[in-house]
């Protein structure tokens, strides 16, 4: 079980409510920067099958290339343009654009915009948010962005736990 208090609130038929501050919040290190709110995962839910959150990348910010051994990854992207890269094959894309990462592929999204891009994100089975705790500070919303930062020293054995890909060429 999380360290944090439960978000939002489970309705008489299992379903869940959490509303747009209610989620564990974190800034993340450099190249994407932003922040992150993980809003279900099996800690806040009664299911077990996947997390779901967003992600605010700024400008010229981007998600660095990796990939998941054992994860689909989805994401909806509702405001901001950008390119994704999957496997070496690089596509514009804006708003409203919904991308699905398959398991065992390599993938990049990159901000090309002059605003925000905001993703929706739907990880299964769940285990992003482990990623975002591991590597992200804690956030309070309004708090203004902090100065750039870089992911810890033991990111390696982070992603070596959570079953990563490595970039491709390494």
């Amino acid at each position: 079980m999380s360290e944090h208090p439960p978000v939002g609130h489970i309705t008489k038929g299992q379903s869940v409510i959490v509303g747009p501050d209610e989620g564990r919040s974190l800034w993340q290190p450099m190249p994407s920067r932003g922040y992150v709110n993980v809003n279900l995962t099996p800690d806040n839910m009664p299911y077990d099958t996947f997390s779901s959150g967003i992600q605010v990348l700024p400008p010229g910010c981007m998600v660095r290339e990796h990939g998941h051994k054992q994860n689909h990854e989805l994401v909806f992207v509702y405001e901001g343009s950008g390119q994704v890269d999957i496997d070496g094959e690089v596509t514009e894309f804006g708003p409203g654009t919904t991308i699905l990462f398959a398991r065992n592929c390599t993938h990049w999204i990159k901000n090309t915009g002059d605003v925000d891009m905001k993703m929706f994100w739907v990880f299964a089975p769940p285990g992003l948010e482990d990623w975002f705790y591991a590597i992200g500070r804690e956030r309070k919303p309004g708090d203004p962005m902090p100065e750039p930062f870089d992911r810890p020293d033991n990111v390696q054995e982070v992603m070596a736990k959570m079953r990563f890909l490595p970039p491709r060429g390494t």
